[in-house]
């Protein structure tokens, strides 16, 4: 039986955070992990593991389901269990998820960014997000699989997310 590895690495900051200093701060933070039991989980009878690193200023940040299409649901991701291939919806777009690759013993990172407005202590502020998805579908489990080699694809849908910022 063949294991989908997830692992999800979360940067959160606020608008106070855009500094250089700040944004030198977070390019430090590492982008894959060895896999460690926990904070890494089994979900879906086994058939995947959940590794998530990073802020989670909110708590809850990342949903995950298993459909009845049998397809596995997460963030803007969507994953097949046939065929072990990650798809990625654009949260911009009404278009289907577009098809980034296979996961058969080749690990794919996707890295996208995004903010939104979030209500604290009856005040609104900006929350900013950088989400990096290390992911690879295997026979055998490796707790290094994201540090030993490079992955075979890279992923990217990175905006300027503040354009007053130049």
């Amino acid at each position: 039986m063949s294991l989908i590895i997830l692992q999800i690495v979360i940067k959160q900051w606020d608008k106070s955070q855009r500094t250089g200093a700040h944004i030198l701060q977070r390019a430090r933070i590492p982008e894959a992990y060895p896999l460690i039991f926990p904070p890494a989980f089994y979900v879906f009878d086994k058939q995947c593991t959940i590794d998530q690193h990073g802020d989670d200023i909110q708590g809850n940040r990342v949903k995950y389901a298993h459909g009845a299409d049998g397809n596995i649901y997460f963030d803007r991701f969507r994953v097949c269990l046939d065929d072990k291939r990650i798809a990625y919806h654009d949260a911009r777009s009404d278009n289907p998820p577009r098809i980034i690759g296979s996961l058969k013993n080749q690990w794919i990172q996707c890295k996208y960014n995004c903010r939104y407005s979030i209500l604290e202590s009856d005040m609104y502020y900006w929350l900013y997000e950088e989400v990096t998805v290390n992911a690879i579908c295997l026979n055998e489990f490796n707790d290094k699989v994201f540090l030993n080699s490079e992955p075979h694809i890279i992923y990217q849908d990175i905006n300027e997310l503040d354009n007053a910022r130049k």
